[in-house]
Protein backbone atom coordinates (compact mmCIF):
# COMPACT_ATOMS: atom_id res chain seq x y z
CA UNK A 1 0.00 0.00 0.00
CA UNK A 2 1.66 3.59 -1.12
CA UNK A 3 1.89 6.06 1.43
CA UNK A 4 -0.95 8.21 -0.08
CA UNK A 5 -3.17 5.61 0.29
CA UNK A 6 -2.37 5.08 3.50
CA UNK A 7 -2.86 9.05 4.40
CA UNK A 8 -6.14 9.07 2.76
CA UNK A 9 -7.62 6.14 5.22
CA UNK A 10 -5.62 7.38 7.99
CA UNK A 11 -8.40 9.91 7.66
CA UNK A 12 -10.98 8.18 8.56
CA UNK A 13 -9.92 7.07 12.24
CA UNK A 14 -10.02 8.59 14.90
CA UNK A 15 -6.55 11.18 14.68
CA UNK A 16 -4.96 9.78 17.56
CA UNK A 17 -3.94 6.90 15.37
CA UNK A 18 -0.76 6.99 13.23
CA UNK A 19 1.31 5.10 10.99
CA UNK A 20 4.79 4.68 11.70
CA UNK A 21 7.58 3.72 9.32
CA UNK A 22 5.00 3.19 6.86
CA UNK A 23 4.50 -0.41 7.96
CA UNK A 24 1.92 -0.26 11.07
CA UNK A 25 -0.72 1.72 12.49
CA UNK A 26 -0.82 2.15 16.10
CA UNK A 27 -2.65 3.90 18.84
CA UNK A 28 -2.65 4.26 22.59
CA UNK A 29 -5.65 4.39 24.72
CA UNK A 30 -5.88 5.78 28.17
CA UNK A 31 -8.05 4.45 31.01
CA UNK A 32 -8.37 5.23 34.48
CA UNK A 33 -7.32 1.72 35.88
CA UNK A 34 -5.90 -1.50 35.07
CA UNK A 35 -9.33 -3.14 34.82
CA UNK A 36 -10.82 -0.65 32.20
CA UNK A 37 -7.79 -1.37 30.43
CA UNK A 38 -7.94 -4.79 30.44
CA UNK A 39 -11.59 -5.23 29.76
CA UNK A 40 -10.88 -3.06 26.37
CA UNK A 41 -7.95 -5.34 25.14
CA UNK A 42 -10.37 -8.39 25.95
CA UNK A 43 -13.25 -6.37 24.13
CA UNK A 44 -10.40 -5.93 20.91
CA UNK A 45 -9.83 -9.69 21.25
CA UNK A 46 -13.68 -10.19 21.02
CA UNK A 47 -13.64 -7.91 17.46
CA UNK A 48 -9.84 -9.37 16.64
CA UNK A 49 -11.76 -12.83 16.36
CA UNK A 50 -14.34 -11.94 14.50
CA UNK A 51 -12.37 -10.04 11.75
CA UNK A 52 -9.92 -13.44 11.66
CA UNK A 53 -7.23 -10.23 12.18
CA UNK A 54 -5.12 -9.97 15.51
CA UNK A 55 -3.32 -6.92 16.26
CA UNK A 56 -0.47 -6.54 18.90
CA UNK A 57 -1.83 -5.61 22.04
CA UNK A 58 0.45 -4.00 24.96
CA UNK A 59 -1.51 -3.27 27.85
CA UNK A 60 -0.11 -1.34 31.04
CA UNK A 61 -2.07 0.51 34.17
CA UNK A 62 -4.62 2.72 32.36
CA UNK A 63 -3.39 2.14 29.03
CA UNK A 64 -3.65 -0.34 25.95
CA UNK A 65 -1.57 0.17 22.94
CA UNK A 66 -3.09 -1.33 20.00
CA UNK A 67 -0.11 -1.95 16.83
CA UNK A 68 -1.73 -3.13 13.50
CA UNK A 69 -0.58 -4.44 9.89
CA UNK A 70 -0.72 -7.57 7.94
CA UNK A 71 2.00 -10.44 9.15
CA UNK A 72 1.87 -12.33 5.82
CA UNK A 73 2.50 -9.02 3.42
CA UNK A 74 4.69 -7.51 6.59
CA UNK A 75 2.57 -3.90 6.28
CA UNK A 76 -0.43 -2.51 6.10
CA UNK A 77 -3.83 -3.47 4.51
CA UNK A 78 -7.44 -1.90 3.60
CA UNK A 79 -8.08 -4.79 6.47
CA UNK A 80 -5.90 -3.46 9.14
CA UNK A 81 -7.87 0.30 8.49
CA UNK A 82 -11.29 -1.99 8.90
CA UNK A 83 -9.93 -3.27 12.30
CA UNK A 84 -8.48 0.30 13.60
CA UNK A 85 -12.31 1.76 12.69
CA UNK A 86 -13.95 -1.28 15.24
CA UNK A 87 -11.92 -0.41 17.83
CA UNK A 88 -11.98 3.54 17.75
CA UNK A 89 -15.83 2.16 17.99
CA UNK A 90 -15.44 -0.44 20.92
CA UNK A 91 -13.32 2.64 22.69
CA UNK A 92 -15.87 4.89 22.24
CA UNK A 93 -18.27 3.48 24.72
Amino acid sequence: MDAATQQRLLRDLHADWRVVDAHHLERMFLFDDFKGALAFANAIGVLAEEAGHHPDLYIGWGKVRVQLWTHKMDGLHEADFILAARIDEAGAR
